[in-house]
């Protein structure tokens, strides 16, 4: 799997919009299961997170715009393998910005999760 970089995510940052992450996320997050959302909620609320240092929002909003981009490394279309870079560069993120990750943050993801997915134990996920 692809090691990202901030600066391999620096030129999906003119992706992202909150209309088209929450437009994707809707559209796939019964597809993608609970685990490849996980990541995508979490960053997007450290991204809303007005203590969010900007040099951590540019890395998150990076991220977001890989996720969202339908032009990636491994197209998204393609059956199993579609979102695996996509996961890797919100995990990658995820741990580039893991000091802004509050429990505020973490409770925030945990109840958008059970918006969409009521019956698993989607604490088991963090």
């Amino acid at each position: 799997m692809k090691e990202f970089t901030p600066e391999d995510l620096n030129k999906y940052q003119n992706k992202y919009s909150e209309d088209k992450f929450w437009k994707k996320v809707s559209r796939f997050a019964s597809k993608l299961g609970a685990k490849v959302i996980y990541p995508a909620l979490l960053l997007y609320y450290v991204l809303m997170d007005e203590n969010t240092p900007i040099k951590y929002k540019g890395i998150i909003i990076g991220a977001l715009g890989y996720f969202i981009s339908a032009i990636d490394f491994i197209p998204d279309f393609i059956p199993a393998a579609g979102y695996t870079d996509d996961i890797a560069a919100m995990v990658a993120c995820v741990s580039a910005v893991k000091a802004c990750v509050t429990d505020q943050i973490k409770q925030k993801t945990q109840e958008k999760l059970k918006t969409w997915f009521p019956e698993s134990n989607t604490q088991a996920i963090e």
